[in-house]
């Protein structure tokens, strides 16, 4: 037999197989020389005087110039987990691509693969964690993991927390259980949870050994993690990894909203990857957005949290960590949720006296967080030399540090505040507010002044109005208006109105493209949405448009003169200027979804910028921003709502587009309706205006749009019948001569009120007429007796019931009787009325028209004896 030899193909996949071997065995000799290194650079840095003042925040500044306290609690030793096999790898990472595409062809056989990964999965957790590749699929498993699967990973993690929460990689899997694990906490407490420990046994797998971990309560498994970490807290403030899981472990301690944009901040930068699998559970989405329950122990654990972590720090070291850039969140967290917790103490000391006397006593020795940073205060604050007032000072204009003093501002006790405003904002608001970093503090400021001091702090800034407007700081401008809105200063807004009118032109026809940069040349969009990669003065312009966009939509809410001068500037624009406005940016577009919606100052403005608006109405329905604006034009109703008197209201009151000009537009949209189909936005814009309904059933279009307009006016416009006030001639009418029914318009006049087949009865026809009104009113007469005397009958019978039960039996039968010969005759009648109208017809057509009166007239005479029968029966 002949050597095998190997084909093209397997020669090139070895040749890739023993680069890789060699990549990896590379990369063991590096990560191994590596941990070397780190193991010598620990040994040498707990070689340090313990005693010192300082420490370093960083693991880059752990230098022999800045002394470092022993007790900072880095003493710990990093574990190495192993590496995953080449197999196991390949597996996991094959997983993970299933996982993220979700191609999968059936939901069970989904459910059968996520059984088989858990599976393959036991025992091998921490590598997964570590691991570059594969970290991503625990994220996964972990939000895809029931409680039951949720404790298991607790229990693989136990021992190692402090080495994960610190590792490139597994700290974002620590994340991810924290809070998908915290709604449990809540579920627990509530008791939906009692029954998940039968989940895995349902679906008929294998049975799995049961843990100690989940055998345990979620709340217990979370304090046993701190416990883990109590050591290393103050550490884990200023470490690139550790203080990410440190604020996600506070952020679930103190029960917050987990979906809030602010929590979401503090918990992770703006870079950070997103990962998500199909299927994951709806009900801890549900509560992730609103606040939770969570038990008194958290409580506690949060105080003992926060003592433990600054309890080696002194003023100078809480002022280097304010300014750190990965301190300083965590800080802020801390400080913020020490003030909550100050605010509930309080509120628990007024409803029980005696336990917060034994509170006060107690705490009365510990000093907080606040106190370290502000020591003495408010006192101190009148002191520029105190400690207090040069943090103030220093923090003020310090990128980093400016955002721990917004946090201090905002939610700090009253006395604190006043201090803080009497002493170093209230002087020199007007030079803050100019600054680009101070003013950040400044606007908490002004967020929380009252009345008359609002009213001062507009009065010293009204001159630095136009140097707000060139410096672009527009945010200053929306805080005064929405200030001075919320405290009813009336006086206030009008000068502010007016500096600002001064300020971008003289005229408010240039409130919106000054504000908005209208005037600036527009310019091309961004190779790559990354800010990363753009150029600063295209990020500038961006945040100077999306400031001066809610100054806009800020004004359009205040009813009055700031509504009436933006609703005027937006009338003033060009066309070429309407469609960059709309199609721009997202913060412009809001200003017409905002107009939409605010009663109109000036008459017909609604009216005015949807016919404005109407030639760019295809940019704007194929524009990712304007394709919303589109949208709410036919969902505005198309009349005002009446009164109730039933007086339509003024038409400056309500929003109202008229219904042509959505007609017009629906027009525009259907000779581009093969545009508007071939993408995404367009369709969406389709379905909203329901196109398909125009274009095959245009009436029933018609009844659906205007079925958005008020209750009261819901009908699609048919002309009102008028009131006829001889309602016996409109009976005449209805029935005619012919027996046919006419229009009430023509049911008073006796020409018009006999029409048959087209034809006018006149001279005796009318006459009839009169005389049938004749025979109807005795007729009407009799029944009037008639039901009269029953009446009385029946008033009789109720007041002798038990005297006269025979005798209403016999009335009943003399009733029926009665009943059934009043039907044969209407029978008989029926029968002979028709036979006439044969032999009617049949004389008509053979003595023309002339015999038609005497033909009418016989069959009224019939009529009326029919009708003069049933009476008397």
């Amino acid at each position: 037999m002949g050597k095998s030899r190997k084909s093209k193909r397997q020669l090139i996949r070895d040749e890739k197989r023993a680069k890789k071997r060699g990549r990896e065995l590379a990369e063991d000799e590096e990560r191994s020389a590596k941990r070397q290194r780190h193991d010598d650079d620990d040994n040498s840095f707990y070689t340090l005087d313990p005693n010192a003042d300082f420490i370093a925040l960083d693991d880059d500044e752990q230098t022999q110039d800045v002394p470092l306290q022993h007790d900072r609690g880095g003493n710990f030793e990093r574990e190495f987990f192993g590496m995953l096999a080449d197999e196991e790898q390949e597996y996991f990472r094959h997983a993970d691509e299933l996982l993220e595409l979700n191609d999968f062809p059936s939901p069970e056989e989904r459910h059968i693969f996520l059984q088989n990964v858990y599976r393959e999965a036991r025992g091998k957790e921490l590598k997964l964690a570590s691991s570059q590749s594969c970290s991503r699929l625990m994220e996964r498993l972990i939000l895809l993991s029931n409680a039951r699967q949720k404790k298991r990973l607790f229990g693989a993690f136990a021992g190692h927390f402090m080495t994960l929460v610190t590792h490139r990689f597994a700290s974002h899997c620590c994340e991810k259980l924290f809070l998908m694990s915290a709604p449990v906490v809540t579920q627990e407490l509530s008791g939906e949870a009692d029954n998940d420990m039968e989940m895995g046994e349902e679906d008929g797998d294998e049975p799995e050994e049961v843990t100690e971990a989940m055998k345990t309560s979620m709340e217990d498994l979370f304090l046993l993690t701190l416990d883990e970490l109590e050591e290393h807290l103050s550490f884990l403030l200023s470490d690139r990894f550790g203080s990410h899981a440190l604020r996600v472990l506070l952020v679930v301690l103190s029960g917050r909203p987990l979906d809030q944009a602010g929590t979401k901040s503090l918990l992770q930068g703006k870079n950070k990857e997103y990962i998500t699998v199909e299927g994951a559970s709806a009900i801890t989405s549900g509560l992730n957005s609103q606040t939770r329950t969570v038990p008194s122990s958290f409580s506690i654990a949060i105080q003992k949290i926060i003592g433990d972590s600054t309890a080696s720090l002194d003023s100078t070291a809480l002022r280097v960590l304010a300014k750190h850039p990965t301190g300083n969140p965590t800080l802020q967290l801390l400080l913020e949720l020490e003030l909550s917790l100050i605010v509930k103490s309080k509120k628990g000391a007024q409803s029980n006296k005696e336990d917060s006397g034994k509170a006060v006593e107690g705490e009365s020795n510990i000093v907080t967080l606040l106190e370290k940073l502000v020591p003495d205060a408010p006192a101190s604050f009148s002191d520029e030399k105190s400690q207090a007032c040069e943090f103030v000072n220093g923090m003020l204009y310090d990128p980093i540090g400016s955002r721990l003093l917004e946090t201090l501002i905002a939610h700090c006790p009253g006395k604190i505040f006043k201090g803080l405003h009497a002493n170093i904002f209230g002087p020199r608001i007007q030079s803050l507010l100019r600054n680009d970093i101070a003013s950040y503090p400044a606007i908490k400021v002004l967020n929380r002044l009252s009345k008359e001091d609002l009213v001062d702090a507009v009065q010293k800034s009204l001159p630095e109005i136009p140097s707000f407007v060139e410096k672009g700081r527009f945010n200053v401008i929306k805080t005064f208006f929405e200030r001075c809105n919320v405290r009813a200063a009336t006086a206030e807004l009008g000068t502010l109105l007016q500096a600002l009118t001064r300020a971008c032109g003289g005229t408010w026809k240039h409130l919106i493209p000054r504000l908005c940069l209208l005037d600036e040349p527009e310019q091309p969009e961004p190779e790559t949405k990354d800010k990363r990669f753009q150029p600063p003065d295209a990020k500038n312009m961006t945040a100077l448009v999306s400031h001066g966009s809610q100054v806009a939509s800020t004004l359009l809410s205040i009813p009055g003169q700031p509504s009436k001068a933006i609703q005027n500037s937006l009338l003033s624009l060009s066309p070429d200027q309407l469609r960059r406005l709309a199609t721009s940016s997202a913060p412009t577009s809001f200003i017409f979804a905002k107009a939409l919606t605010v009663p109109p100052q000036l008459p017909h403005f609604h009216k005015l910028l949807v016919a404005a608006m109407q030639p760019h109405i295809y940019d704007m329905a194929v524009s990712q921003h304007g394709n919303a604006i589109v949208t709410a034009i036919i969902a505005t109703p198309s009349k005002a709502p009446h009164d109730d008197n039933g007086s339509s209201s003024t038409p400056t009151t309500h929003v109202v587009v008229p219904f042509h000009l959505k007609e017009n537009i629906m027009s525009q949209l259907e000779r581009r309706e093969s545009d508007l189909r071939a993408s995404w936005l367009g369709r969406n814009v389709w379905r909203a205006w329901k196109g398909d309904l125009w274009c095959h059933r245009r009436q029933e279009w018609v009844r659906w749009a205007k079925e958005r307009d008020p209750e009261g006016e819901r009908v699609a416009g048919m002309p009102k019948a008028r009131v006829v006030v001889d309602q016996e001639m409109v009976e005449g009418g209805k029935k005619g001569v012919g027996g046919n029914k006419i229009d009430r318009k023509h049911a008073g006049s006796g020409r018009e009120g006999g029409k048959h087949g087209g034809k006018v009865v006149s001279g005796k026809g009318a006459k009839k007429a009169v005389d049938g009104r004749k025979q109807r009113d005795e007729e009407r007469e009799v029944k009037e007796k008639k039901e009269g005397k029953e009446k009385k009958e029946g008033k009789g019978k109720k007041e002798g019931k038990g005297k006269k039960e025979g005798k209403e039996k016999k009335e009943g039968k003399e009733k029926k009787e009665k009943k059934e010969k009043e039907r044969k005759n209407k029978e008989d009648w029926k029968e002979k009325s028709e036979k006439k109208e044969k032999e009617d017809k049949g004389r008509s057509a053979s003595n023309g028209e002339s015999d038609d009166g005497k033909v009418k007239e016989k069959r009224n005479e019939d009529k009326s004896k029919a009708r003069v029968v049933e009476v008397a029966a």
